[in-house]
């Protein structure tokens, strides 16, 4: 598990009895998180069908297999457009490659979004997808790119307010998490 991961997890809001949805899942342990902290249904997506497989496994291993749904998706591509949750939560790629980026390896798609065309989308398209006082978040660093953050939240009627900010010393620097609401405007 990641630096940002550890973080992350710990301070996710998930909703106890709840619907909660985490794009990008990776591993999963976001996911099988929010399922051990009492979220009574779990939905976890990828674009990635080694990060599905592991996201699966990794339920069955924490034995929340039954409260976890993971399925291979491009944002909201594979969800059903009459899902609601609770709280949504992408852990985005933080680094800002210009728009033109050639994206060679499945890598570099898991670790870079040219332009932060995907989180765009996962603006606009997001607030579609939350129940009645449901929440949308965004996990990045201050690695990102929060000005180009910001101008996305407002051409889709957003805006965007930091809901956690923790600051830890790792190896080479101190890093700041960022948790980041993202609200009407």
């Amino acid at each position: 598990m990641t630096a940002a991961t550890e973080v992350m997890a710990s301070i996710v809001p998930y909703p106890v009895h709840g619907r909660f949805l985490e794009v990008g899942s990776g591993s999963g342990v976001i996911a099988v998180t929010a399922a051990l902290h009492g979220c009574a249904e779990v939905t976890a997506v990828d674009i990635s069908e080694a990060a599905v497989a592991n996201t699966k496994a990794n339920a069955a291993r924490h034995f929340v297999a039954d409260r976890v749904e993971a399925g291979l998706s491009d944002l909201f591509q594979g969800v059903s457009p009459d899902r609601r949750f609770d709280v949504i939560f992408w852990n985005v790629p933080w680094t800002y490659v210009h728009p033109g980026y050639s994206l060679r390896s499945s890598l570099h798609a898991a670790v870079f979004d040219p332009g932060y065309q995907n989180q765009a989308r996962y603006i606009a398209e997001g607030p579609r997808y939350l129940a009645p006082n449901g929440r949308l978040f965004i996990g990045t660093a201050d690695l990102g790119e929060r000005d180009r953050l910001d101008e996305l939240a407002n051409a889709a009627g957003r805006r965007i307010l930091p809901a956690r900010v923790v600051r830890r010393q790792e190896v080479h620097r101190l890093m700041e998490y960022q948790l980041l609401e993202v609200l009407p405007r």
